[in-house]
């Protein structure tokens, strides 16, 4: 089975706006690259949205990635929210660390996630011992 990138809100804002983000969105296009090449899928989980659009002109770039079928939205489920907020709950986090944990939880229904991240350390601490989920750094 192939593996799965997940994206956080630094992944899919590099990949929509590449030249805005320099060196992330270079990095953000070969991890976009390499996933297509070894028929990974990539996901970016509904929530991160929330993050990542902010008005009609910023979103259309962010739409066009989507539309494009290459990256899919991950909607949350009663089960990917509640595993979020145990995440939260387990590091003693706010809700200010919420998207970081949909973007875990999200990852942690795959057999093997990678997810792409401008935020390693955040999502390091929330990734903890799980074997199935790797982070890669931008």
């Amino acid at each position: 089975m192939a593996e799965t990138v997940v994206l956080d809100s630094e992944a899919l804002n590099a990949l929509a706006h590449p030249k805005e983000r320099g060196v992330h969105g270079l990095r953000a296009r070969a991890v976009l690259k390499v996933a297509y090449e070894t028929g990974a899928l990539v996901r970016v989980p509904a929530v991160v949205l929330a993050e990542v659009c902010r008005s009609p002109r910023q979103d259309a770039a962010v739409n066009q990635l989507l539309n494009s079928g290459a990256i899919v939205v991950a909607d949350v489920t009663r089960e990917i929210a509640q595993a979020a907020g145990h995440l939260l709950a387990r590091l003693k986090l706010s809700s200010a660390h919420a998207v970081d944990a949909f973007v875990v939880a999200t990852a942690g229904r795959y057999e093997s996630a990678v997810i792409a991240t401008g935020d390693a350390s955040d999502l390091r601490r929330l990734v903890g011992s799980r074997r199935n989920i790797r982070i890669l750094e931008l």
